[in-house]
């Protein structure tokens, strides 16, 4: 397979040096390798640059300095960077990968994700879990639904990538592109690696703010298509992990802040089919917690 990687980066000067370093050891090297500076101010560009003048798989792309912006990620500012970068990639490539520069990438995530792909051609989004480290220096793995990519490690079948896109630069295009691809009859799941889990260097969504980050994600889901009840169930399920209650609170203040401004929003056919998708698997849990009281020998009650 033809393997092209795309890496759209700003301002990520403290995190390029570990990220660059995971890429150049990967025993599946990139086919192609495109470094896309999206403005920075800082040294990003020159780094990227050092690194692509001895590795001859790689070239760096320069887009222009953006204007200021309260919350350059409510534009899908990112996206709107990979879309440009896929139509200046030179190879005839099999598969496009979207990369976050604040990863460190364990040395086989390349190789593991093209296996998968070759394995079952039914899979037209792939990715990989990922960890995320703690004050005590240890790495937890972020909580992710096994059919869920991270927008962070996205690898495209082209088939399925000229189906999906082009996407609306909107929040949520990283479930949107997964619901399309559905849609079309494909699969899409993320994957253990074997060395171990790519390692966010900070948070999912908190450069600029925890909480701020988790509104995100509110009106992200809005976007998408999640109806009010689904929201409302994981951040009553959030409210349980750190910051304990307002995270969650803060993702259902940012779905209904969407709402009353009337954000754009995914048309009725996709939030039909995501709604049909969140039903089931609302039903899968109950089932199961069902099965689990039965094999532990609890009845159930008159009242259920």
């Amino acid at each position: 397979m033809q393997l092209g990687v795309i890496a759209c980066f700003l301002d990520e000067e403290a995190c390029l040096p570990a990220f660059l370093a995971s890429i150049a050891a990967q025993t599946r090297a990139p086919d192609r390798l495109l470094l896309v500076d999206d403005g920075s101010a800082d040294e990003s560009l020159r780094l990227a640059r050092e690194y692509a003048a001895t590795h001859a798989n790689t070239l760096v792309l320069s887009r222009p300095r953006r204007p200021p912006q309260r919350d350059r990620l409510a534009t899908a500012a990112e996206l709107e960077a990979f879309s440009w970068a896929v139509e200046q990639l030179d190879i005839d490539w099999e598969v496009v990968a979207k990369l976050d520069a604040d990863l460190c990438l364990s040395p086989d995530m390349f190789a593991e994700l093209e296996r998968q792909l070759e394995a079952d051609p039914g899979l037209g989004i792939v990715g990989a879990f990922q960890g995320l480290r703690v004050a005590d220096g240890s790495v937890v793995r972020e909580r992710c639904p096994a059919d869920h990519v991270r927008g962070s490690t996205k690898f495209y079948r082209r088939s399925c990538f000229e189906q999906v896109y082009p996407l609306p630069f909107l929040l949520g295009w990283d479930t949107s592109d997964e619901v399309r691809a559905r849609m079309a009859g494909w699969r899409t799941r993320s994957f253990s690696i074997p060395g171990g889990d790519p390692v966010l260097m900070r948070a999912t969504a908190t450069r600029d703010g925890v909480l701020r980050g988790y509104r995100r994600n509110g009106v992200a889901a809005y976007a998408y298509g999640a109806s009010f009840w689904w929201v409302l169930l994981g951040a009553l399920d959030r409210m349980r992990y750190q910051p304990r209650v307002l995270g969650g609170l803060s993702v259902v203040q940012g779905w209904l802040t969407a709402l009353l401004r009337s954000h754009p929003r995914a048309d009725a056919e996709q939030r039909a089919f995501i709604a049909g998708e969140h039903r089931a698997r609302l039903r899968s849990v109950l089932l199961g917690r069902a099965s689990r009281r039965r094999d532990a020998g609890v009845e159930p009650t008159a009242s259920g």
